[in-house]
C-alpha cells in the first residue's frame, strides 16, 4: 500500500459522482448497504474492459450480499456512456472522477501522479461508511470478483 492510501477501518470518505447515465451517485447516501469502490484506470482498455464487464456478469451475487458494485475511473460522462454501451453495462454505475481530475482518487490515496490516472483498486465500504477492504492489483491485472464476493459472503 502506498503512503497516505485509504486503510481498513477508515472512515470513508464521502463524495458525489456522476455515472454514465448522467446520474449522480453519492456514497453516503448508500448507508446501509455496502459498497464496492472498483478503481480503474482508464476506459477503452482492456483490462479495465474485463474489470468492469465481470462488475457486470456478478452484480445479481454482490447485491444480494447488500453490497452496491460501482467502477470509477477518471474518464468524462460522455467517454463513459460510449464506452458502457460498447461493453454491454446496462446496470452497473461507471463513475466518473472527471473534474477536478481525480479528485476522488486522490482522496482515497490512489491516484497515480506520474500516469495521470488512478491505481486499479477494490474498496469495500460497509454499512457505516468505515472502509472494511482494501487491495491494490498491478495495473495491467484484472482483480479475482470471486475474492470479493467471497469477502462480501464471510
Amino acid at each position: 500500500m502506498q503512503a497516505g492510501m485509504i486503510q481498513s477501518g477508515d472512515t470513508a470518505l464521502n463524495f458525489s459522482l456522476k455515472d454514465q447515465n448522467d446520474k449522480t451517485f453519492d456514497l453516503y447516501e448508500q448507508a446501509g448497504k455496502r459498497v464496492l469502490l472498483s478503481f480503474h484506470p482508464l476506459a477503452w482498455t482492456e483490462f479495465c474492459a474485463a474489470q468492469m464487464k465481470s462488475l457486470e456478469e456478478n452484480r445479481r451475487v454482490i447485491l444480494e450480499n447488500n453490497c452496491v458494485p460501482v467502477g470509477i475511473s477518471v474518464d468524462s460522462v460522455p467517454c463513459k456512456t460510449a464506452w458502457a454501451q460498447s461493453l454491454g453495462i446496462q446496470e452497473t454505475p461507471l463513475l466518473c472522477d472527471f473534474w477536478p481530475h481525480g479528485a476522488v482518487a486522490m482522496k482515497y490515496g490512489i491516484f497515480r501522479d506520474a500516469n495521470g490516472f488512478f491505481e486499479r483498486a477494490n474498496i469495500i465500504v460497509d454499512e457505516k461508511q468505515r472502509v472494511a477492504f482494501v487491495k491494490v492489483y498491478p495495473v495491467h491485472s484484472v482483480p479475482d470478483i470471486g475474492e470479493i464476493i467471497a469477502f462480501l459472503k464471510q
